[in-house]
């Protein structure tokens, strides 16, 4: 039974888009340790994770408090913000991720991680980006055989990119979207009454309109995209002065999924 659950990454992992209802963020990780709490409500559970990390930041900054408290359940979700950066190395980030699992896998840790789903429907001004993703997803794939990790191919999961489940600055799930993550997290684990219910499509979305698709765009970028760069250019972090929100191995009510 498992007992100690401890997830490492970044804004996907912290719990970006999904409202706690008090100020904060809930998110996939969040709810799974929720799901787990009712099969043992003993769990506990510590969240490092930190918005805006990179792979290599991650790795120095989560991995030995990691170790320290001895999970036999931890996630690595790391890469996005790497995808993003100018000097994107796959095989540099997938070797991160790579050598934080087999050092989770060494001390008895089962370990799960997941590739990234394909950017250009989320975010359409992405879609040059699609490259990288398909070769990280790729260079995490093998990693996880190696090393051992659980791996969660969002990738190859058409649902993972549909725009529905993701928030208004198309960066971050919104609570379908976790929901949907938490979910397939438990079909890895399998447990009761986790199956692969979460990879069905949704419902087939309702037609709009070329203006609507344009005023969209247009209001995506004023409120997210120009934001964004500002900080890129500035040489900031939306993890700037962010701590772990729990960084230690704490109780967790016991909730169990909706649907």
């Amino acid at each position: 039974m498992l007992s100690r659950f401890v997830a490492l990454g970044d804004s996907m992992t912290e719990g970006l888009d999904d409202a706690d209802g008090s100020g904060g963020y809930r998110g996939w990780a969040d709810r799974l340790a929720e799901r787990l709490a009712t099969i043992n409500p003993s769990l506990g559970y510590a969240n490092l994770a930190v918005r805006g990390r990179l792979a290599g930041q991650v790795r120095s900054g989560q991995l030995e408090p990691a170790l320290a408290l001895d999970p036999d359940l931890a996630s690595v979700v790391v890469g996005i913000n790497d995808v993003l950066r100018p000097g994107f190395d796959a095989e540099l980030v997938a070797g991160h991720v790579e050598a934080m699992q087999t050092a989770l896998v060494r001390i008895g840790a089962t370990v799960l991680t997941c590739t990234l789903p394909e950017p250009g429907p989320i975010m359409p001004i992405a879609r040059p980006l699609g490259s990288r993703v398909l070769t990280l997803n790729a260079e995490l794939r093998a990693a996880c055989k190696r090393s051992g990790a659980l791996l969660i191919d969002l990738g190859r999961a058409p649902v993972a990119s549909d725009p529905r489940l993701w928030s208004e600055d198309r960066l971050h799930a919104n609570g379908a979207g976790h929901a949907r993550i938490a979910a397939a997290m438990a079909a890895a684990l399998n447990l009761p009454g986790a199956d692969g219910a979460w990879a069905l499509p949704l419902p087939p979305p309702a037609p709009r309109s070329r203006q609507e698709l344009l005023a969209a765009e247009l209001a995506w970028s004023r409120r997210h995209l120009v934001p964004w760069l500002g900080r890129r250019l500035r040489g900031r972090s939306s993890g700037d002065g962010v701590e772990a929100k729990r960084p230690q191995l704490t109780p967790v009510a016991a909730r169990a999924p909706v649907g």
